[in-house]
């Protein structure tokens, strides 16, 4: 798999420029009081300083259903939000369905400042497969939160000991080996697309059964409903331990703490790739709601409980705010549409 190193144009607000705009309006609020206004306060209570109150009711979106990383992520958040008082209510909402798309669409006409949707990889490859009239390019984009190792696992009765049992699997029997994941076109689509590839087997000989939440996908696992199941490490991690899944490889460049499988390359295949998840606003909000929602996620991140939970959880801090976050995502956009081109999942 190669990653570009070029940054796909997008039509990004610059911060820059709306810098430059405040500069010019607050000149011209300088020269009207210069000129004898009558004005005798600031409009704020506060005094135009110091810290902003907490929100009163912040709303996080997960794009998916109940049991997913994003699922996860969005508790995380909140569980971490409530807990230092940066709100004083949150509510996490589920919207789930094609990779994200269903939600995203949603966030395109949410009118609240004070809204979130968790985010990530897989969103990225979906707005492509699903040919999504809503884009990243209708968002507001805050900051990367965490990334996650990918892991390849069987249900414990399975045969396949190894992931080149999986494999030897895949190339004689094609389409009679199920793999379970997240829906088409992300990360866990990706990461079998690839393995499939590396091994030889043609893309249209890939069995892959997207469920649009974790906990459908792990339902099916444990049912003995497919052969295989991928999704991020901490999705499966408690089946893992408990002995009813068989975890077979992870997808990183190093092997997982607390997971006995070896990384896909030590076992030969030349593939590296983890998922990554991040936190967006809707599209349009206001320079000032923008800045309270980044501050808001800085400080959430900074917290020691959102810490905990990102080891709890077997997360890799991966934070990225601003401005970086809206370069990152530009060349995400260009890379991931590369992959899917390469494996057989768009033309």
């Amino acid at each position: 798999m190669s990653s570009s190193a070029t940054t796909a144009a997008r039509p990004l607000r610059s911060r820059a420029l709306r810098a430059a705009l405040a500069g010019v309006g607050a000149a011209a609020l300088l020269a009207t009081a210069a000129c004898g206004s009558s004005s005798t306060g600031a409009a704020s209570g506060d005094g135009g300083g110091g810290a902003a109150d907490p929100i009163n009711r912040l709303e996080i979106m997960a794009p998916a259903d109940p049991g997913g990383g994003w699922d996860q992520t969005a508790r995380a958040m909140s569980s971490a939000i409530e807990g230092d008082e940066l709100a004083k209510s949150v509510q996490v909402t589920n919207v789930g369905g094609a990779g994200g798309t269903v939600g995203l669409a949603e966030l395109k006409n949410e009118r609240s400042e004070d809204f979130l949707m968790v985010m990530g990889l897989v969103m990225v490859g979906a707005i492509e497969t699903n040919q999504s009239q809503a884009t990243l390019e209708d968002t507001t984009p805050l900051a990367r939160l965490t990334s996650e190792d990918e892991i390849i696992v069987v249900p414990a009765a399975s045969p396949y000991q190894t992931i080149d049992d999986l494999v030897a699997a895949m190339k004689s029997e094609g389409r009679g080996v199920s793999i379970a994941g997240g829906s088409a076109g992300g990360t866990d689509n990706i990461l079998a697309g690839l393995i499939a590839q590396e091994a030889g087997v043609p893309a249209s000989d890939l069995n892959y059964i997207a469920y649009s939440g974790g906990g459908e996908s792990l339902a099916a696992l444990l049912g003995n409903q497919v052969s295989a199941g991928i999704s991020g490490v901490g999705e499966y991690a408690e089946q893992v331990a408990s002995g009813d899944l068989r975890a077979l490889a992870v997808s990183g460049a190093e092997r997982v703490e607390g997971v006995d499988a070896p990384t896909l390359k030590e076992s030969g295949y030349d593939i590296e790739f983890t998922n990554w998840r991040g936190v967006v606003a809707p599209p349009n909000i206001s320079d000032e709601a923008e800045e309270e929602l980044e501050a808001l996620v800085d400080e959430m991140h900074s917290s020691a409980a959102w810490t905990d939970l990102v080891e709890k959880n077997g997360w890799t801090d991966a934070y990225m705010p601003g401005d970086e976050f809206e370069t990152f995502l530009g060349s995400e956009e260009e890379r991931i549409s590369g992959v899917l081109k390469e494996i057989g999942l768009t033309s």
